[in-house]
């Protein structure tokens, strides 16, 4: 597998990884072996970041077209998320209202569907 790859399914920025993370392809096995026994390198950047944007938006509560939409492009560290979740910009506000309301309507989609598929049934 690819080392950006392997980097997005570890949940992981591919720059902050070691350099021969980042030069090796990765077998299976050895993907699996960094999962079950992950490194301190890994274990240090999935705690302190930096971050990449899909990490950022759920640890913040939001979509990556929420961080998009408010300019944040660049990865954050846990430190920097921890600050925005004190500070609650009005960005952030807004954006995790609007997540939550898909989140709402996702359950609401799900039941009706349930409940068609309940009445088509009987």
């Amino acid at each position: 597998m690819k080392p950006e790859t392997a980097a997005k399914k570890l949940g992981v920025l591919l720059q902050a990884t070691p350099d021969d993370f980042r030069s090796t392809p990765m077998t299976r096995t050895a993907f699996d072996a960094l999962r079950t026994d992950p490194p301190e390198w890994l274990e240090h950047l999935r705690r302190v970041g930096p971050h990449p944007r899909p990490v950022v938006a759920a640890k913040l509560g939001v979509s990556v077209s929420g961080l998009a939409r408010a300019g944040v492009d660049e990865p954050l560290t846990t430190d920097e998320i921890k600050q925005l979740l004190e500070t609650m910009p009005e960005w952030l506000v807004r954006e995790r209202a609007t997540q939550a309301a898909v989140r709402a309507e996702n359950v609401r989609v799900k039941e009706q569907r349930a409940a068609r598929a309940a009445r088509a049934v009987h």
